[in-house]
């Protein structure tokens, strides 16, 4: 699917020395920057990258021994040091090497290449572009969000002969990083979509940010942007480095190119109505949000510079479409799990939602897969190459879509079914035959694959909480840039993963290589383990009768009372020979719930010793406590006497042992409060969730969970009367009442009612009236133009759930993990 390179070409466009002794004449097709993500190791060259938080060189062997053999190193392994069989180009800087050879394939097409940055709005401009461009051309454009110092690399390897056009996006986070870019995409046309605050604490000032932005388009022949964002104008209008290039300018103001001079938002539309050369131009699009309408505008500016015909862009805007920018994963039926990605439907993005496919619990996996429309590939050689890329995976089940993937089904050699369009799908297949699986959803828009998703749900109850994967990997890698050199990392997946979801949470853990993961109960890691996660799992409250289960299931209990040390040792005992999981032993230093007291010091050290000596199967992985109040200034005190306290109990335990016995003390709060006291582990809870210890660090965490319905009904309620039991609520004017599906069972407390609770409605507030029913409550519409089925916000962005658990004079524990497991669980994924 990618143009070739010989090890040879590859090398030289990296200014990389070929090895002794190799002619570099092997072929690469494909580029590998995450060796979990690889899917064949024929034709593959791995950048082995190095960050702040991880470095690529760790994970060579493991890909040699899955057969690839090209990689791009800093250094060679001492292990794969003199192989015949592997090609290692040595570079200073593997990143860069990357970028080097994205760019010199750049530089083979003379196609037209728009380039798109600025704060927001790049993704949703790039694919309504593609869209808008794709008509009679093929288009080749940046997967997803892919606008990194990675992904912009990868997405320019992607063109390949038969492009007509590229469409790339660049976003950047600090000040040189354009630089690196902007030779990558070498743009011809440039959209500049508008300036934000992300970001902003990297750069001096605004004026840096945008000037560096714009340095991706010194070598571009004209450019696009609002002359309405005036910090923007100003900054490129005295840019000497773009004082050649030929702007169009569309805004509001006189003098633009194209000057908007009417919105009109009716009926589900909007009517944009603009000036461009003297004449009165207007079109029509399926959106009414001023986001949305912003990222229009810069469309349309883009087709008249590129002199469309008229006609082709009122037809074309008016049917722009919505475009879902992320992956959702959510349970299905008969006990399956749907993963629904029809944002895009190409070769690129179907590799990376299968690899995504493939990291899900469980053995079968399906793939309903659509005709991939405007691939520029002939139709044998697309559809060899996808059913090579679903057997290299192990998929079980393959469904195709549509007319052009049926006339190939003799290449997909797997249990294959096959329709010529969504209705004959759902009309033919036994639904009945999905049980105990993972299905992705891969389809392009015109396909309707919505239709199989909404068949497959499981619940049609229209509460959900929707939980976003990146946010929470974005917490994560937060917490991880807090932590010394060599500290390792636990996270806590206890309770339903704070209401979100265990074994989807842990999976996605563990993609991410954490070093452990901890449950309350054994119930919760057994679990685990049937779903498929080997991350070692501790087990913080193991119950007596189920130490067998934590045998059975390599489950590693915290050890917190002589009681439970000596009922542990007579199961190791009774089952003498057998591998057993270590153990974590709790010190009591204060917080007076679990653990061992520092007067009953002696007694456990000589019960360590002797269980040592015992038993050969016994050992010990770390000791650690709690700390009872790292989040409250007033209680630092006390904080710092736990740490001294665990410092020397926690010493004198490890120098039982003549091997690492990890100590962790702090939990989410004390990892950025008491850095100082991080020893070999720390545990990350509520943190990983969105919730930070103070309104600075909550400014750095995104919000991982959006609990949220839908309004039912609408009434209007005459002054004077009530509304719900009790009549607790009476009228003090002609009110609009609002019935939202949300009540107590779902674990909305009553207390949120009586005007006590507020949520919000189309990005207004709505206070909920009366008494919170069980299964719904209702909210006061009067202010808010809002009708039936209009989304429903109960905490997110805003409100927060740190909003809601002080409304409710709680803690956002309990808030989340109140969340009843009827309400349907939503993962989301760009």
């Amino acid at each position: 699917m990618q143009t070739s390179y010989t090890i040879r070409e590859a090398a030289a466009a990296m200014g990389a020395p070929l090895q002794d002794g190799h002619a570099g004449d092997a072929v690469v097709q494909s580029l590998l920057t995450d060796s979990r993500t690889l899917t064949s190791a024929d034709g593959c060259l791995f950048f082995a990258l190095v960050s702040a938080r991880n470095d690529g060189h760790r994970y060579i062997e493991a890909l040699y021994a899955r057969g690839v053999r090209h990689f791009v190193v800093r250094y060679i392994p001492t292990a794969l040091q003199g192989c015949a069989d592997a090609d290692f180009l040595l570079v200073r800087d593997t990143l860069a090497a990357l970028q080097q050879l994205a760019a010199a394939h750049r530089r083979r097409f003379s196609i037209p290449v728009v380039g798109i940055t600025g704060s927001n709005g790049k993704t949703m401009v790039k694919e309504w572009l593609a869209w808008l461009l794709s008509g009679d051309r093929q288009v080749v454009k940046s997967p997803k969000s892919y606008n990194s110092q990675v992904g912009v690399p990868l997405s320019v390897w992607q063109m390949q002969s038969g492009d007509e056009w590229a469409v790339f996006e660049a976003g950047i986070s600090q000040p040189g990083e354009m630089a690196r870019l902007a030779p990558i995409i070498n743009p011809t046309v440039g959209i500049f979509t508008n300036i934000g605050t992300a970001h902003d604490a990297s750069f001096i000032s605004r004026r840096q940010k945008i000037d560096e932005k714009l340095k991706l388009f010194v070598r571009a022949q004209s450019l696009v942007y609002c002359a309405d964002h005036t910090e923007v104008a100003d900054v490129v209008a005295n840019h000497k480095r773009l004082s050649r290039l030929r702007k169009f300018t569309w805004g509001r103001a006189a003098g633009c190119d194209l000057q908007l001079t009417s919105v009109v938002v009716r009926d589900g539309a909007t009517r944009l109505c603009a000036r461009y050369r003297d004449e009165t131009l207007r079109i029509v699009i399926p959106m009414t949000d001023p986001a949305s309408i912003e990222n229009a505008m810069h469309c349309w500016a883009f087709m008249l510079l590129e002199k469309a015909p008229p006609a082709l862009i009122v037809e074309r805007m008016r049917h722009l479409p919505v475009v879902e920018m992320r992956m959702e994963w959510k349970e299905a039926i008969n006990h399956c799990t749907v993963i629904n990605d029809s944002y895009s439907s190409d070769f690129f993005s179907l590799q990376a939602a299968v690899e995504f496919l493939c990291r899900q619990p469980g053995a079968r996996k399906t793939v309903i897969l659509s005709d991939i429309l405007q691939s520029g590939q002939d139709e044998e050689s697309l559809y060899a190459a996808v059913a090579r890329l679903l057997q290299a995976k192990g998929i079980r089940r393959f469904i195709g879509v549509g007319h052009r993937i049926s006339r190939h089904a003799s290449a997909f050699d797997m249990e294959s079914f096959f329709f010529p369009d969504t209705d004959a799908f759902l009309q033919r297949f036994p639904f009945s035959r999905f049980r105990d699986e993972c299905i992705l959803l891969k389809g392009a828009r015109v396909f309707a694959f919505e239709k199989i998703d909404r068949a497959l749900q499981q619940k049609a109850h229209e509460t959900i909480l929707e939980i976003n994967l990146n946010a929470l990997v974005d917490n994560l890698n937060y917490y991880r840039s807090k932590r010394r050199p060599g500290v390792r990392l636990m996270a806590m997946v206890k309770a339903f993963s704070y209401g979100s979801g265990s074994y989807e949470i842990a999976s996605l853990l563990q993609f991410h290589r954490v070093d452990y993961l901890a449950v309350a109960y054994v119930d919760e890691g057994v679990e685990l383990r049937k779903a498929g996660i080997t991350t070692p799992v501790m087990v913080m409250n193991p119950e007596p009768q189920s130490l067998d289960l934590l045998l059975s299931y390599d489950l590693e209990p915290e050890l917190y009372s002589f009681r439970l040390l000596q009922m542990w040792r007579s199961r190791l005992e009774a089952q003498a020979g057998t591998p057993a999981p270590p153990v974590h032993i709790k010190l009591d230093t204060g917080m007076h719930r679990l653990g061992f007291e520092e007067r009953e010091t002696a007694t456990l050290l000589q019960a360590l010793q002797e269980l040592r000596t015992a038993l050969p199967s016994f050992r010990v992985a770390s000791v650690f406590s709690h700390l009872a109040g790292s989040d409250n200034p007033a209680l630092d005190d006390r904080t710092r006497r736990q740490i001294d306290l665990f410092r020397r109990m926690s010493k004198q335990v490890q120098e039982v042992f003549d091997y690492p016995v990890y100590a962790h003390i702090l939990n989410s709060a004390g990892i950025t409060r008491f850095p100082d006291a991080q020893f070999d582990m720390v545990r990350l809870g509520i943190g990983l969730y969105g919730v930070g210890v103070n309104e600075e660090e909550q400014q750095c965490l995104q919000p991982v969970s959006t609990l949220k319905t839908v309004i039912s009904q609408i009434k209007h309620v005459p002054a004077g009367d009530a509304v719900g039991y009790d009549c607790r609520h009476v009228a003090t004017r002609d009110m609009r009442v609002g019935t939202i599906a949300i009540g107590y069972a779902d674990g909305l407390p009553r207390r949120f009612g009586n005007s006590r609770g507020t949520v919000v409605v189309k990005g207004r507030p709505a206070p909920v009236i009366g008494n919170v029913c069980m299964d719904m409550c209702m909210i006061d519409l009067t202010d808010v133009d809002a009708q039936e089925n209009d989304e429903v916000i109960i905490f997110g962005a805003r409100p927060t759930v740190a909003d809601v658990a002080r409304t409710l004079e709680t803690i956002p524990y309990e808030v989340l993990t109140g969340i009843s497991r009827r309400v349907k669980r939503v993962y989301v994924m760009e």
